[in-house]
């Protein structure tokens, strides 16, 4: 447990898969250090399936806002603002399931939640100080999944093709792209230089803030 004194700066940063969000995460931890800065990663809050076999969990649809555990993650992000540390669980795509280690996750003045679906849920957003949406081209984005799913995750072009295209790009249009009403912000062409450097700018000045409160 840490004695807080302030509210942490909770930033919600979300867009369809590929679009650049972890881009966008990462630059800021790098810029002020995990001391200051620690991510939630809302894929790592996909739902256990162990009770499943694994026929049925290769046909799980990740991209459904119902595949995650919304009660755990927002569980977590009240702890984190309460000052207290979480152990984050750490899903493994390629078993379709959670593994046995968790992530310890520690409060920081600033705390990003990146995900699809970061933008998506009322509690979650109602927490959030500032939220992000990074909208990137389809045709970029499907480049970058389908280069991430087969260097990472071990899938074929052929699953990876047919997983966009049965789920992928209508669950975007349903779920996810209507979220980009809920962002105080809409970075376009993805992570790009100038928004990024607003962003930490804005980041730079709470930290200040804190700093001398």
């Amino acid at each position: 447990m840490h004695n807080i004194s302030f509210q942490p700066f909770i930033i919600g940063v979300a867009g369809g898969s590929g679009s650049g969000k972890s881009t966008v995460s990462q630059k800021v931890l790098a810029a002020f250090g995990a001391d200051m800065v620690s991510v939630v990663m809302q894929d790592d809050y996909y739902l256990d399936q162990t009770h499943l076999p694994p026929e049925v969990r290769n046909q799980t649809n990740y991209d459904h806002p119902q595949a995650f555990e919304w009660s755990l993650l927002v569980q977590h992000i009240q702890a984190l603002r309460a000052g207290q540390a979480i152990e984050m669980p750490e899903y493994d795509f390629t078993i379709h399931n959670r593994s046995d280690r968790t992530i310890p996750v520690k409060p920081a003045p600033v705390i990003v939640i990146e995900g699809l679906f970061a933008l998506y849920d009322p509690q979650l957003c109602d927490m959030m100080s500032l939220k992000i949406f990074v909208d990137t081209a389809s045709d970029i984005r499907f480049i970058r999944r389908m280069q991430r799913d087969i260097t990472e995750r071990g899938r074929s072009v052929e699953s990876v093709v047919n997983q966009y295209l049965e789920t992928v790009r209508p669950m975007h249009k349903q779920f996810i792209e209507p979220t980009k009403r809920n962002a105080d912000i809409i970075i376009p062409h993805g992570a790009n230089g100038p928004a990024v450097d607003m962003i930490t700018t804005k980041v730079a000045s709470v930290i200040g803030q804190l700093k001398r409160s």
